[in-house]
């Protein structure tokens, strides 16, 4: 039985994580941290949580938590998590990062895009938690960078192209759509309800700080430097990313025109194991109720002649953020994928 931590516990993301990991038949959560709550119960918090556990918020250092912890998950703003992660790792606790703090490889552009980095050193050694393309290098992580929930529905829906190099990577375009959970839990006028109930909106159009993430995962499968055209719309509902991917095909012996089924063909392939990917049919296309508080990536295709619509689907909240780091920390100790997670 592992012993689990989950450090900064109080936002959308820490209650999804806590919800999973007390269903997980391999984990104990022992300790829940957030400074703003601290001592005050958590099903105080979050009701639902009443009878099932008795679990305080408490507010402790690393160095308090090491001893007690075998994983510890990192629900933290974008720039504190890199001050504590170090602490973990030296002492030997497997860390899961939910912030982008260990995502990006080069440290110039993280800054670019976030704030100064304090721990530059640990970015050599950090694997991007994308289950689909890196498990190999997951099952010998000490510290994952968990993928942004935007990047996730995204490289997941042009992977298999862009690996294969059947499409023209000056064309990608990626429109993309969230519910209002993605800003997560604190107290912002433009996320209230009156704001967005009735609403729908573009913002951050082709400069939200997810854009450099997608580009290092599709360059490196590529061997190109890609460069996606990424613009994300704000959703009236509570939960749920779905993205509409446009591309075209590279012309082959002087034709355009592809085979039909030939991409939904590859698709099945490059994913025939994974277990939380689910195509749909020919001509059938996802909706953010299929995959509503799963872990699923349900994706559909729209082949044209030299045109390939591809539109993907998950939770934000789970295969965006605690679903897929519960499914990292699965991989990293040596469970069964699924675990937990069905």
């Amino acid at each position: 039985m592992l012993n689990v931590g989950i450090y900064g516990a109080s936002g959308y993301t820490g209650q999804e994580l806590l919800r999973l990991l007390i269903g997980h038949p391999n984990t104990n959560v022992v300790v829940v941290t957030s400074r703003k709550l601290k001592d005050i119960g958590v099903s105080e918090v979050y009701p639902a949580f009443a009878g099932i556990t008795d679990l305080r918020f408490v507010d402790s250092s690393p160095k308090n938590l090491v001893s007690s912890c075998d994983v510890v998950f990192l629900a933290l703003p974008h720039g504190e998590a890199m001050n504590v992660a170090s602490e973990f790792v030296e002492a030997g606790v497997k860390v899961i990062d939910l912030s982008a703090d260990f995502r990006l490889k080069d440290v110039s552009v993280y800054e670019e895009w976030y704030t100064k980095h304090s721990s530059p050193d640990l970015l050599r050694s950090a694997v991007y938690g994308l289950p689909e393309l890196y498990k190999n290098d997951l099952k010998k992580a000490c510290l994952v960078a968990n993928p942004g929930c935007y990047p996730t529905a995204a490289i997941l829906a042009l992977a298999p192209l862009v690996a294969c190099g059947i499409i023209r990577e000056d064309t990608l375009v990626v429109d993309a759509k969230s519910g209002a959970s993605g800003a997560g839990r604190k107290l912002v006028q433009e996320l209230s309800f009156c704001e967005v109930n009735g609403d729908f909106k573009a913002y951050k159009v082709n400069t939200h700080q997810h854009i450099p993430e997608i580009n290092q995962v599709l360059s490196r499968l590529s061997e190109h430097t890609m460069d996606v055209t990424f613009v994300p719309h704000l959703l009236p509902v509570e939960r749920g990313i779905l993205e509409t991917v446009y591309c075209f095909r590279k012309p082959v012996s002087g034709r355009k025109r592809g085979i039909p089924g030939t991409v939904r063909r590859l698709f099945a392939n490059f994913y025939e194991t994974e277990p939380f990917i689910r195509l749909k049919e020919e001509g059938s296309f996802p909706r953010l109720k299929d995959v509503r508080g799963t872990n699923f990536c349900d994706i559909g295709i729209k082949e044209e002649a030299d045109r390939i619509i591809v539109i993907s689907a998950i939770d934000n909240l789970v295969k965006g953020a605690a679903g897929q780091a519960v499914q990292n920390m699965n991989i990293m100790c040596g469970f069964s994928e699924k675990e937990g997670l069905l």
